[in-house]
């Protein structure tokens, strides 16, 4: 007899975990389960959570991230892999998405029932993203929808809903620029090196070539010609072996180097054989260039395409570690606790005011007088006293905040030097602590800049002429302080480094919101939260002097309207001293910094609250009292 405590998803696990071997055609893998967002390294297969109560979600989840983990395993060589992936970030996102589109297309052939399974993850991760909603391409990844549309033309299978909608806003641009290319596909799938270099064709006709770096089988060329070269005197000893391997090298190379000179025009009669046949006016680029112009790189912005960087290459998202070594943290962050230990007192009650209320949540999360579930046996004095008064039951019910993700985002801009910074790095830490406890996990990120006025970008724009409007004109330094998945005791003396003299300069908020929102998008969690700290508007002066005066703060209401019209993610906004009601919808304004905390954990506890009508009056807040 199985014990009281045993788990009852444990069989299903241990089944999934046995077939997800046989399937990776390796006894050895070692299979786990983990929170953490799935993933596979060399030896090990991580699959999402499956709790006790083995919805039918979380059992089409782990078995389809289960199946398109295997299949990766099965038919992906890392060497191989490695050795045609391009330098550039697009391009190598493109090619890492037709990779496993070419792995599960492969599942699908060997093993039909893989494909149902996939289709289910596929359209969980589509809702997620909140791929159904977007209208259009300048909205939805390019990479991603390449991945799909490999995928569909491979299997024959229509995409889920979401997935579909992402995969038809860019098809008539891919197909118009890599048709021909995409006609041989099939042939290309069962060898891995094959497909790396068609993937590596369909970029460069996609417009990102110049991402790709140098041909990875340039180095192989070389030798068997420069043995020709060497020994053409000795032809006869060696004729059959290196004819035999100079014959493949030159359909490996030559050829391919001749169909790519050729590919433009083949890609122009292909484009214009569909444009008046099949697709009309369909072909035509999503953000409205000429069909055979290549597209320009994707905008520095999503939210507003015209929104310029005049160059990104000082940029840096930095993990706080990084910015001093572990004694200056240590010495830091002991300083950070002296400077408040007034105020912990305070803070720590406003932080176990909202774990308890956290917590009250999961122990009265019963749903009662049902018709099924568990006798409330709290409720059998009415059947006693009236016999004809049906049982009543009850049933748990799940709560909100058990799958959700925080998002702290603070403002090191140099105005919030001294006591503000240091309340909001306490506040950050205490509240990491307590959301921990209760499940819930925790992200905290800074953005500044890495110079006042301009550092390396207003030097390149100065030595380039200074060309009108350059755009921003700054160097961004984002900074990591505790990521979701790190565990706070490991991230706490990585907030004294708020302290760290000369390290808050100007901020940028849009660009910093969009990393964050772009951060929390990625995250498998259910429920996303995203609260920003900050102390006025965005302000550069290197930016603002060459640009006009509301460059910056337009930039900063257009990426708050896309993150709250996506809602993928809840928005909400802390102003120290100024009022940031006029850009967030939900925001708080207080004009004491003393306040922070107490605006922040009632903030939480109202979003975490069980009763709608109390997130509605929360809604409605605009001034902290």
């Amino acid at each position: 007899m199985s014990k009281s405590s045993d788990n009852p998803a444990d069989p299903f696990k241990k089944a999934l975990a046995e077939a997800t071997k046989v399937m990776a055609h390796d006894p050895e893998l070692n299979v786990t389960y983990s929170v953490d967002p799935s993933g596979k390294t060399a030896d090990t297969v991580r699959l999402p959570q499956v709790s006790r109560r083995m919805s039918k979600e979380e059992v089409l989840m782990a078995r389809g991230t289960a199946d398109a983990l295997a299949l990766h395993h099965r038919y992906h060589d890392a060497k191989t892999h490695a050795k045609y992936s391009p330098p550039g970030e697009m391009a190598r996102e493109l090619y890492e998405a037709m990779e496993t589109a070419r792995c599960e297309a492969m599942g699908a052939r060997d093993m039909p029932g893989t494909a149902k399974n996939i289709d289910a993850k596929i359209g969980a991760e589509a809702r997620r993203m909140g791929y159904e909603q977007i209208k259009q391409a300048a909205d939805a990844p390019l990479p991603v929808a390449a991945g799909y549309l490999v995928r569909h033309l491979a299997t024959g299978r229509e995409m889920p809903e979401g997935a579909q909608n992402v995969m038809e806003l860019w098809r008539g641009f891919i197909e118009s620029q890599a048709g021909t290319t995409l006609e041989d596909l099939n042939d290309k799938l069962a060898d891995q090196r094959e497909f790396a270099r068609f993937a590596r064709q369909i970029i460069d006709e996609l417009g990102y070539g110049d991402q790709l770096g140098e041909d990875p089988d340039g180095s192989d060329e070389e030798a068997p010609d420069e043995a020709t070269e060497d020994g053409e005197e000795e032809d006869q000893p060696d004729s059959t072996g290196n004819d035999e391997q100079e014959d493949e090298d030159a359909e490996a190379s030559p050829e391919q180097s001749q169909d790519e000179q050729q590919d433009p025009t083949e890609a122009q009669v292909s484009m214009d054989d569909m444009a008046d046949e099949e697709m009309g006016e369909e072909t035509e680029m999503p953000d409205g260039e000429a069909p055979l112009e290549p597209p320009p790189p994707p905008p520095a912005s999503e939210a507003d395409p015209n929104y310029l960087v005049y160059s990104a290459e000082n940029d840096e998202e930095v993990n706080a570690e990084d910015l001093a070594d572990p004694v200056e943290l240590e010495r830091l962050r002991a300083y950070l606790d002296q400077q408040l230990e007034p105020l912990k007192g305070a803070v720590g009650r406003l932080a176990n005011k909202l774990q308890r209320r956290l917590q009250a949540q999961q122990n009265r999360s019963w749903e009662f007088d049902k018709e099924e579930g568990v006798l409330d046996a709290g409720r059998l004095a009415r059947v006693v006293a009236n016999p004809t008064t049906p049982l009543s039951f009850k049933v748990e019910k799940d709560m909100e905040f058990r799958d959700t993700v925080v998002t702290l985002l603070l403002d090191n801009s140099g105005s919030m030097r001294g006591r503000p910074i240091s309340i909001a790095a306490i506040c950050a830490d205490v509240l990491a602590r307590t959301l921990e406890r209760c499940s819930v996990k925790v992200e905290i990120l800074g953005f500044t800049t890495r110079a006042w006025k301009g550092g390396q970008s207003r030097e390149k724009w100065l030595a380039d002429g200074r060309p009108q409007q350059p755009g921003r004109l700054n160097d961004l330094r984002h900074i990591v302080y505790k990521s979701a998945d790190a565990p706070w005791r490991r991230a706490r003396p990585n907030l004294g480094l708020m302290m760290k003299e000369g390290l808050l300069k100007e901020n940028i908020d849009g660009e910093a919101l969009e990393w964050a929102h772009k951060r929390m998008i990625g995250r498998r969690e259910a429920r996303k939260i995203l609260m920003v700290i900050s102390d006025g508007a965005p302000v550069d002066d290197s930016t603002l002097s060459v640009n006009p005066a509301n460059y910056l703060e337009k930039h900063l209401r257009d990426v708050i309207s896309m993150v709250e019209k996506r809602k993928a993610v809840e928005l909400l906004a802390i102003g120290i001293g100024h009022d940031v009601t006029r850009y967030y919808d939900r925001a708080v304004t207080i004009t004491d910094v003393e306040q922070l905390a107490g605006a922040m954990t009632e903030q939480l506890a109202a979003l975490f609250d069980a009763d709608p009508r109390a997130r509605a009056r929360f809604a409605g807040i605009r001034k902290a009292s």
